[in-house]
């Protein structure tokens, strides 16, 4: 990536942050965690309880770059066919002739919404799922791909369980990123009442178009990455995995199941973006260690002694920082790897 690109992007960044804030008070890190999945084509689930501007930052991020945008919010009785488009049938004024033509569905959009993702049943999630994935649509035998670039930006509340479906943890594993939204400080919410009961409310601008977008994309995913990177982010993930060979042995009372391949993926893709904000052309084992929370949280799976103790994902993921270094020899049977007894 060349010092010019790294300038333009660092410059993008700061102009994005600069429209937000114009609406969002504070929630930096969700921010710049929302930021990272965009520079690197990945979807995001946000998590936090109802008035947090979940749904208010994501539509805010969509302002900022020129690109459609569709928010659909999921409820019970949604099928797929309402988010992927169906078969209309059409018949020609002059020859009466009919034929059926694919409609397209909101799905059909550069930033999608995906508001309170779990509201819906399993048969729509997939709908939903199988198109971040495979970033096309199949009706009647053919097959339309979606818009380029395209996100999905789900929310979720983790509170009110009633009448919600949990999404599988093998439909989780599709975004990159699960992102905790928290409560605001005691200044942030009272500059949240100065602006939202006021006469005026602010509106984000564009600062960024979809060919510079997919240009910037392709800039981060040309930084280069040092082996001993590589071996740190396959640390972490096979160190989770209590079913394998090579687990870590603090992990084994807790963990059901760990990480997987995608994991490892999106830490690399993460670590080059956090490294390309940061202004530098290579990847460090702390530009790993700063998106490992929000790539790992949703792919570790805890089991019910975790919950009798109260261990949360998070802190497992603080204690394999800790304990897994960055080629300090061989420990579980990995390089880099060192352990502590549990």
């Amino acid at each position: 990536m060349s010092e010019a690109s790294l300038a333009r992007l660092r410059e993008v960044h700061a102009n994005m942050k600069e429209e937000l804030h114009r609406v969002i008070v504070g929630q930096d890190k969700v921010l710049d965690q929302l930021l990272i999945a965009i520079l690197t084509r990945g979807h995001c689930l946000l998590v936090g309880v109802p008035g947090l501007a979940k749904t208010l930052m994501i539509s805010s991020l969509a302002k900022t770059m020129d690109l459609p945008f569709n928010r659909i919010q999921f409820t019970p009785d949604m099928m797929p066919g309402d988010i992927t488009g169906t078969e209309l049938l059409h018949i020609d004024p002059e020859s009466s002739a009919r034929t059926f033509r694919f409609e397209p569905g909101p799905l059909f959009a550069s930033v999608v919404l995906a508001d309170e993702i779990n509201r819906t049943p399993p048969k729509t999630q997939a709908a939903l799922l199988e198109a971040m994935v495979e970033r096309q649509v199949t009706s009647a035998g053919k097959t339309h791909p979606l818009p380029n670039p395209f996100f999905v930006l789900a929310t979720q509340n983790p509170i009110e369980q009633e009448g919600t479906y949990p999404l599988p943890e093998a439909q989780l594993d599709r975004f990159m990123f699960e992102v905790h939204v928290g409560y605001p400080t005691l200044d942030e919410e009272r500059e949240i009442l100065r602006r939202t009961t006021g006469a005026k409310v602010a509106d984000p601008t564009s600062v960024l178009g979809a060919e510079e977008l997919l240009e910037i994309q392709e800039a981060v995913r040309s930084i280069p990455v040092a082996d001993h990177v590589y071996d740190y982010c396959l640390a972490l993930t096979r160190g989770t995995r209590v079913r394998s060979t090579d687990p870590l042995p603090f992990l084994k009372e807790w963990v059901t199941w760990g990480a997987g391949p995608r994991a490892s993926q999106f830490l690399i893709l993460g670590a080059k973006a956090q490294a390309a904000l940061a202004g530098r052309n290579h990847v460090s084992v702390e530009d790993v260690k700063s998106v490992a929370h929000p790539v790992l949280r949703h792919r570790i799976v805890t089991n019910f002694s975790a919950a009798a103790e109260g261990i949360t994902s998070d802190q497992l993921i603080d204690r394999l920082l800790n304990e897994v270094q960055a080629g300090a020899g061989v420990g579980a049977g990995l390089p880099g790897i060192t352990s502590s007894a549990s």
